[in-house]
């Protein structure tokens, strides 16, 4: 998959794709139905943007992503998307009338044969454009355009905010079943304070900033080392949280690799969150926290050697 960050001066088989529009946010099930009917003849591409748009017009708000573009794009490329075009949203972006917008970026700029969105998409200056909006300037600029129903699960649309909600209730599985894949954080192991390692149970330290948190606590997880000599799928236990022993109140994600020995330092992981086990706590001495330590981790095994 190739990733263009600009809609103009592309090379030309970069041009006349079939592609789907929207944000994307945790490439959840309504999202995959999109993309899918977004596949045909011509190769297929995605349409996002970056930054969120959210975060453009509410950068006071709480994070509210639920991945970062580099898990974004992962995700989309294992969906066998060919092209995608991560557009800057920047005033120039967001000034553009939905007129302007379709014109300039989708005919103009990538040359669409096809777009493909959801009912709920909207687009242009001050969200002014609707899914059927598109549908009539596709008509009369050349393209076609096909809306998406949105789904639903168990009578409760799916959607971004409700995989948040269930995620910030520490039911991992209810995320994962409107996501179509477990909730992953991913991004480099950075230095940390290298406790776990004094304590027995080295750990890999994600930043988690930008994003949506999860109920604080300890997980099962199942960890991909993405680059390095190590790649390959792991079992894991990992704590998020503010470490409430030590004093630390920035939260992070560390993880401890069930079977792992080496230095992960630089590389890059992919956390899946696969069940919640435990609040995060505050221990009287480290002695009760390497017990609790030893438990979180057979409780983990037990979860993740389970089919």
């Amino acid at each position: 998959m190739r990733v263009h960050h600009h809609w103009q001066s592309l090379p030309p088989d970069a041009r006349g794709t079939s592609v789907a529009m929207g944000n994307f946010d945790g490439v959840h099930l309504g999202h995959r139905s999109v993309i899918d009917l977004a596949r045909g003849a011509a190769p297929l591409g995605v349409v996002t943007f970056e930054p969120h748009p959210r975060q453009v017009f509410q950068p006071a708000t709480a994070p509210f992503r639920l991945m970062n573009a580099e898990a974004r794009a992962n995700r989309l490329a294992k969906l066998g998307v060919d092209e995608l075009y991560e557009l800057p949203f920047d005033a120039t972006l967001s000034g553009l009338s939905p007129q302007e917008f379709a014109r300039q970026i989708l005919v103009d700029g990538l040359g669409v044969s096809h777009v493909v969105v959801g009912a709920d998409f909207r687009f242009g200056q001050g969200r002014s454009g609707t899914a059927d909006d598109l549908a009539t300037l596709g008509r009369t600029l050349g393209f076609g355009v096909t809306i998406a129903p949105l789904l639903s699960l168990d009578g409760q649309e799916i959607s971004s905010t409700a995989i948040r909600q269930a995620l910030a209730d520490g039911q991992p599985r209810a995320a994962a079943a409107m996501l179509g894949h477990l909730h992953r954080i991913e991004g480099e192991v950075i230095h940390g304070e290298k406790r776990g390692r004094e304590l027995g149970y080295p750990t890999a330290n994600m930043s988690v900033a930008g994003l949506h948190l999860p109920r604080l606590g300890v997980y099962a997880v199942r960890a991909d080392v993405l680059t390095g000599p190590q790649a390959g799928a792991y079992m894991g236990a990992a704590s998020l949280g503010v470490r409430p022993m030590f004093g630390v109140n920035q939260p992070n994600l560390e993880t401890f690799l069930l079977d792992f020995k080496g230095d992960l330092y630089g590389q890059h992981l992919s956390i899946g969150f696969v069940d919640f086990l435990r609040p995060e706590l505050k221990f009287d001495g480290l002695p009760a926290l390497i017990t609790q330590m030893e438990a979180d981790c057979t409780k983990a095994r037990g979860i993740l050697s389970t089919p």
